[in-house]
């Protein structure tokens, strides 16, 4: 029988703690998009003496990308972790973390080295 064809009263209601936790996850990732869009901010608006103003504004734009693509990589994963869930189906894989953690780790870089170059 297709799953269409299902009396949705015979239907197993998921647990809602599965759909809590996912939407927990889902504004985890939220706030480590706002946290980025608050970088560039605060990168361009607070540290002018910190490097040249192409090298700020373009590591500015890179955070605030980071952050908006962040943010609808959250909705996306929100989505299909629900949907999968919904279907009984195993949770799907996904790349953002590592992604995410490559380019904090090379802001990381940079930022150590416009720093530790100010500093002298």
């Amino acid at each position: 029988m297709a799953a269409e064809d299902e009396d949705p009263a015979d239907r197993e209601e998921l647990d809602y703690r599965f759909t809590l936790a996912n939407e927990r996850t889902f504004l985890a990732w939220i706030r480590t998009a706002l946290a980025l869009l608050a970088g560039a901010v605060g990168l361009d608006q607070l540290t002018p003496d910190l490097a040249p103003v192409p090298v700020r504004v373009t590591l500015s734009v890179v955070l605030a990308v980071g952050g908006a693509g962040l943010g609808v990589a959250a909705y996306h994963r929100w989505v299909r972790v629900e949907r999968a869930m919904r279907a009984g189906g195993p949770l799907p894989a996904t790349r953002t973390m590592l992604v995410l953690t490559v380019c904090v780790a090379v802001a990381a870089a940079v930022f150590s080295v416009l720093i530790v170059g100010r500093s002298r």
